[in-house]
Formats: structure tokens, C-alpha cells, sequence
């Protein structure tokens, strides 16, 4: 696998638990709009009690348009059920071999459908978690014909009736869950076959605007939706709260100073005053009751030189404190010559490191 591959997969599965497939549990709502094609079936023709066509007359009609709203409830294991209110409209392109055709055939229906997602297949694409379903409902649907009819010369068939009959239907979609966004929001994409039993519609014959004979026609009805539409869960699970990183506590203030002097001075620097002043600061932070004020020298010179010049820089530092607000009979001061080096040298060896004043608080 390659190195990009690998980023990709381990990107794909640390995606937030928002983005797998999260079961329906409770009540939703959700609608879809789309295309419809209507079959161009044959039709039963009968007029009175006697039957002049079987499979004749067909009307075909263009792709038209499709609505639904629904309102569910899952079992958060993948089962839903739901009731179902739907439309579909298409205009009439041609009835039988009439020389010109028009009118539209609405259908309504009411539906109970029961669904099943496949949450347990865990698809997710950029945070949005994917879940293929099918279902099946049944229910009672309208097929309401208004003014269509086919002419050729001057005779005339045209229905304009409506009737209702035992309407079935399949599904196929998919759900892309919003959950990372919104809780329990989805967008769908779906396929449904729609069918009912062959309505009975009145027809009526004419020539020249006279009605000469009236029957019954009975169109065969099978529709294909393709349609887009959105989902919303009421009560899907909410993801945690974001719980913010607890605040670093500030460091402890330091305990211990080191404060450098020139070869053979006890004058301070400005970069000592600023560490003396650091000292002094963080000296009542601490609650010091006690401040060490240890100086040192380097290994050139005699000793006796080296032990007085540890000494100076030890009072000019403990100056500098009480300049700063430490009262002088907390600070004590010694020194130590070139007795304890920080950094261990020969004698005769100038060394900066071993030139210095130890600020101890305690």
C-alpha cells in the first residue's frame, strides 16, 4: 500500500462516531421530489356490459413530476415504518392512434411502508456517513384523468373521471447522514416502483361534439420515481460536548539565581539587575522567609583575593534585593572564594561560569 493510500484509509477510519450510520430510534419526518415516468400500458375498453378492447387504446403520457412527505418511527435497530401522502402529475402525449392528444393524469395516494437501513455497513465519505435501504409499502391510490382525450376527424374519446384502487409500491435509496452538522439531519436519493389495479374511469365517445357512446376504460398504472429528498430525526443522538483541554498551570517560579560578574568586579550588569529584580518577584510568590545570597570567584588569583572579591559580589548583589524591596534581615551572605567552581579548571583559568552570585530562596 502506498504511503498516500495509508493516509487516506487512516483519515477514512478516525472519522467522528457522527459520521457512521446512526439507527432511526423515535419518530422522523421526512419529504422528496423527483421525476416520474408513467408505462405506456394497454387499457380494457367496455361499453356497458360488453368489452370492444383488451390491451388497445393505450395512452402515453411524458415524464411528469413527483412529490412525498412521510412521517416515521425507527426502532433503532434499522427498522422503520411510516405513512406516506404522494402526488404524481404527467401530461398526456398520445391516446391510442388519435391524430392529436392532450390532457393529465394526477394520482394520489396514501401509503404504509415499512423500511430497513443497513447501518451495520458503517459507509462514511468526508465525514458524512452513507446507509443503503429498501422497503415495500401498500396502501390506496387515485388515479384522477382530467380532459384526456384524442381526436382524429371529428371523433373524440376523452375521459375525465377519477378512481381509487389497492396501490403497492417498492423501494431502493440511500441516505447520506448530516450528523457531524446537524443531528439526525439526512439527504436521500431514491428509486421507488409505484403500481395500483387497473382504475375504472369513464369514457365517452363523441362525433361532432355528440356524445354516441359511453364505457368504461381501464388503463393498466405502473410508475418509476427517481427522486431526492431530506430526513430529519428527532431524536438522534446529540455528539459530546467538546470538553476544552484543562489550562497548564503556570510553572513554579525558580528557586534559584545565578548572577555573572566581569574578571575581577563586583559591579552588577544590567542583565544582573534584571535577574536580581526576577529574584526579588518570585521571592514573595513563594512566600520565601529566608534568600541565600552565595558568592563565588574564578581560579586566578590568591585565595585570601578570591574569598574577599566572592564577598563583595555577595553585597552588592543582597544591595540590589533590598533595593528591590526585600527587607535585608532575611537575606544572608557568604562567600566562597574559588572554593566550589561551577565549572572545575585549572588554576590561572579565567572562567565566566565560576564568576557568579547563587540567589537561594527558601
Amino acid at each position: 500500500m502506498s504511503l498516500k493510500k495509508a493516509l487516506l484509509a487512516a483519515t477514512v477510519l478516525s472519522l467522528p462516531v457522527a459520521a457512521q450510520a446512526q439507527p432511526i430510534t423515535g419518530l422522523y419526518i421526512g419529504g422528496g421530489v423527483g421525476a416520474n415516468y408513467r408505462e405506456d400500458g394497454g387499457a380494457t375498453v367496455s361499453v356497458g356490459r360488453t368489452t370492444v378492447g383488451v390491451g388497445t387504446g393505450s395512452v402515453r403520457t411524458n415524464w411528469g413530476y413527483t412529490a412525498l412527505g412521510s412521517i416515521g418511527w425507527g426502532f433503532g435497530n434499522g427498522l422503520r415504518v411510516e405513512l406516506e401522502g404522494n402526488y404524481r402529475n404527467n401530461a398526456v402525449r398520445r391516446v391510442g392512434g388519435a391524430s392529436t392528444s392532450g390532457g393529465t393524469i394526477h394520482q394520489y395516494g396514501a401509503m404504509a411502508n415499512a423500511l430497513f437501513d443497513f447501518n451495520f455497513l458503517n459507509l462514511n465519505a468526508g465525514g458524512v456517513g452513507i446507509v443503503p435501504y429498501v422497503g415495500a409499502g401498500v396502501g390506496y391510490g387515485w388515479n384522477d384523468w382530467r380532459n384526456v382525450n384524442g381526436r382524429s376527424g371529428s371523433t373524440q374519446v376523452r375521459t375525465d373521471d377519477r378512481d381509487g384502487q389497492f396501490a403497492y409500491q417498492g423501494i431502493a435509496g440511500v441516505a447520506f447522514g448530516l450528523d457531524a452538522m446537524v443531528p439526525g439531519l439526512a439527504l436521500t436519493a431514491e428509486y421507488r416502483f409505484y403500481g395500483t389495479l387497473d382504475p375504472e374511469l369513464g369514457t365517452a365517445i363523441r362525433v361532432n361534439g355528440a356524445t354516441v357512446a359511453a364505457g368504461t376504460y381501464k388503463p393498466t398504472n405502473y410508475n418509476h420515481s427517481i427522486l431526492a429528498g431530506v430526513r430529519y430525526a428527532f431524536n438522534a443522538p446529540r455528539p459530546a460536548p467538546v470538553v476544552a483541554a484543562p489550562v497548564a498551570a503556570a510553572p513554579a517560579p525558580a528557586r534559584t539565581y545565578l548572577v555573572f560578574f566581569d574578571w575581577d568586579r563586583a559591579d552588577l550588569t544590567d542583565r544582573a539587575r534584571q535577574i536580581i529584580a526576577e529574584a526579588a518577584t518570585n521571592a514573595r510568590a513563594v512566600s520565601a522567609t529566608r534568600i541565600e545570597v552565595s558568592g563565588h570567584a574564578d581560579r586566578t588569583g590568591t585565595a585570601q583575593y578570591n574569598q574577599r572579591l566572592s564577598v563583595r559580589r555577595a553585597e552588592a548583589v543582597a544591595a540590589e534585593l533590598v533595593r528591590r524591596g526585600i527587607a535585608r534581615n532575611e537575606i544572608t551572605i557568604q562567600g566562597f572564594g574559588f572554593d566550589r567552581p561551577l565549572v572545575p579548571t585549572a588554576m590561572g583559568v579565567r572562567e565566566p561560569q565560576n564568576r557568579r552570585v547563587e540567589i537561594v530562596l527558601r
